[in-house]
């Protein structure tokens, strides 16, 4: 059957090269994840902010290999894109930003991101959304990304909206988390 519209972006648009890395300001890098990376995503997520966003936790380092490895696939199979963020000097991870959901047909994806409770409050997390999002509406052919958080999460809010996302509405009830089912917040940004 014939498409009436054209795919924004075509099969092998991502998978056709390496994942980039990408600079940040604050002298942070965000790059493909790595299996030594593990030790830091188990300790990340021992954090009850974390774990408190969050639908699953990692409990070994066995586990968040597991993790590391879908992660790195999915730029692979072109349903997604992880980062790790990382400190340029020390390399010490920071925090994760990731594109999920990803619709090459639409140009569309959803992003997501963690904070390392020993990196908070001095602009990572929002940093590094800027990046992505900036390569992504830019260079990576995307349209429309997507962020979505709880309706409680001050904290995710204040990045979305300091990293260009504008907030279009609420899904009610959209998310089922630990403490029940939560409101979200739908932020986008567009090319």
């Amino acid at each position: 059957m014939p498409a009436l519209v054209a795919p924004l972006m075509s099969t092998g648009c991502l998978a056709g090269a390496p994942q980039p890395s990408l600079p940040a300001e604050g002298r942070l890098l965000l790059r493909p994840w790595l299996l030594k990376d593990a030790a830091a995503v188990v300790k990340a997520f021992q954090d009850p902010d974390i774990q408190q966003w969050h639908l699953k936790r990692a409990d070994s380092e066995a586990e968040a290999r597991e993790w590391i490895t879908q992660w790195q696939r999915g730029w692979q199979d072109e349903v997604a894109a992880h980062w790790a963020v990382v400190d340029v000097d020390s390399e010490a991870v920071l925090g994760r930003v990731s594109l999920q959901s990803v619709i090459l047909a639409g140009g569309q994806a959803e992003i997501s991101y963690w904070t390392a409770p020993w990196a908070r409050r001095a602009g990572v997390c929002s940093r590094a959304v800027a990046a992505v999002s900036g390569w992504a509406l830019g260079e990576g052919g995307f349209h429309r990304l997507e962020l979505g958080h709880s309706a409680v999460n001050q904290a995710s809010c204040h990045v979305a909206i300091k990293a260009g996302y504008v907030q279009e509405g609420v899904r009610r009830h959209a998310l089922l988390h630990a403490d029940g089912w939560h409101d979200m917040h739908l932020h986008a940004r567009v090319r």
